[in-house]
């Protein structure tokens, strides 16, 4: 089969895209749009060089752009946190003076710092993160 640069730059896009479904970083996607790009310069008649540094451009402005909004762009409060408002158990305390404890969460052990005094046996509430994934928990139940 005999391809066409603009064909095979956007079977690269799509097959990138794709993959960018199932990972949901949006480096992969900027790296499909570059490849979308490389296949217009293609289409308008540009060389494999115009369409290698158009592709090149485009994926770094949009790697940059993601790095940027990750950085920069709106603070993560948790609300897009699917886990927030489920209920663990308390298992036993850690440190009971940082107020971290032991819960079961989804069949596994996971740290969780808790803001109220607890028992071992508890049923608590997640309200959120903290650094290294560690559970904030709550006997609130906040959604």
């Amino acid at each position: 089969m005999d391809f066409s640069n603009e064909s095979l730059w956007s079977m690269v896009g799509l097959l990138l895209t794709g993959i960018e479904l199932l990972t949901g970083t949006f480096y992969l996607l900027v790296l499909g749009i570059g490849a979308f790009a490389a296949a217009v310069a293609a289409y308008f008649g540009g060389g494999f060089a115009v369409q290698i540094l158009v592709a090149s451009i485009t994926a770094i402005a949009g790697w940059g752009a993601v790095r940027w909004y990750r950085q920069k762009g709106p603070a993560n409060d948790g609300s897009n946190d699917f886990d927030i408002g489920q209920m663990v158990t308390v298992e036993s305390w850690v440190d009971q003076a940082a107020g971290i404890v032991k819960v079961r969460y989804r069949g596994a052990q996971w740290d969780a710092l808790v803001d109220c005094d607890t028992q071992p046996g508890s049923t608590l509430y997640i309200t959120g993160r903290a650094a290294g994934g560690q559970l904030l928990v709550s006997s609130i139940k906040r959604m």
